[in-house]
């Protein structure tokens, strides 16, 4: 049976939503799971449940003493051995666990994994990779969305070829068009760092050019390739106004009965697009580049955030997504 470990301590939120979200993913799914953390903690709220004995057999607590803040520097990550994502690191590299999970800290994460399970032969650099609502029935991918805030040209080809083979094999797009987040479509547009790789890029058939930050949600492409600090500023922006969109609504439809009336009318609609936009339904962002399964959440990741982050994890080693990542530096593919 798969092995999933789960990073139990340092979400924004505590352990509730680490807990209810695998509490849900389990009665959907067949896997074990190891739950790193506080002991006492954990027992006493997985107690606090009432669970049946079916689903606490697919649980094992694997205790750690300690965890890292979201304050703290990711610099001592691998040097605090007792932390719970130390330990769950431990787990995945010891071969006891298949894939990882952590809504914790996520410079922490990206470290240890990096340090601890290694990069794929041929990548120079892991990138988080997340998922973003379009207007077609397909989220488009973004990478890095976090783990490279300085970049050289080389690792946006890097970060393109990854991208390009887990939207093809993971989420099953046919042929994944890539294109490289500029300040304009044209190809003389861009800064130093973009010019140089899109030169680099030019030879590779999933290529499509520049795009601007609109294309992300348009469906022109599949997968949008930038540094981490541009990738993260789109991310947390995006978040921003899809929350503020849920908030506007809501005060509008409070003003006069008639807007109450109308939203019960599209109610159905409403939920539609709310699902869409909820980073919730998104789960965590696989990082790319490490040789096995790490999934990175939201630090105020709540259950539902949790449970599909669980979901991903399996994905991952279902699809067998570090392999393919590695086949595909192995043959220095162009996505022919």
């Amino acid at each position: 049976m798969l092995r999933i470990a789960l990073d139990a301590m340092g979400a924004d939120n505590g352990v509730a939503p680490v807990v209810d979200g695998l509490l849900s993913s389990l009665q959907n799914k067949q896997f074990y799971a190891l739950l790193v953390g506080n002991e006492a903690l954990l027992k006493s709220f997985l107690d606090s449940k009432h669970l049946s004995d079916a689903i606490l057999q697919r649980i094992q607590i694997v205790h750690a003493n300690d965890f890292i803040q979201m304050t703290e520097s990711a610099s001592t990550a691998n040097k605090r051995v007792d932390t719970s994502i130390y330990q769950a690191m431990q787990l995945l590299k010891k071969h006891e666990a298949d894939a990882c999970v952590s809504a914790g800290h996520s410079g922490a994460t990206m470290s240890l994994a990096t340090l601890q399970i290694g990069r794929i032969k041929g990548v120079s650099r892991p990138a988080i990779c997340t998922c973003m609502p379009t207007i077609t029935s397909n989220p488009s991918v973004i990478l890095d969305a976090g783990a490279n805030t300085d970049c050289k040209p080389e690792y946006l080809v890097d970060f393109a070829i990854m991208g390009f083979h887990y939207a093809k094999k993971v989420l099953g797009y046919a042929n994944p068009r890539v294109g490289l987040l500029a300040n304009g479509e044209e190809d003389s547009k861009g800064n130093e760092l973009t010019k140089e790789a899109f030169k680099l890029l030019k030879s590779y058939d999933f290529f499509k050019g520049n795009v601007e930050g609109s294309d992300i949600f348009n469906g022109s492409v599949d997968v949008i390739i930038c540094d981490g600090f541009a990738g993260n500023l789109v991310l947390k922006a995006s978040e921003g106004v899809a929350s503020s969109i849920n908030i506007i609504l809501k005060q509008q439809i409070k003003k006069s009965f008639l807007n109450i009336l109308g939203y019960m009318l599209m109610k159905p609609a409403f939920q539609s697009l709310r699902n869409k936009i909820d980073y919730a339904e998104y789960g965590g962002a696989p990082l790319l580049g490490v040789k096995k399964p790490v999934i990175i959440s939201h630090g105020k990741s709540n259950a539902r955030a949790m449970e599909c982050a669980i979901y991903q994890a399996a994905v991952g080693c279902e699809t067998q997504v570090c392999d393919i990542i590695q086949e595909a530096f192995n043959n220095q593919d162009k996505g022919s």
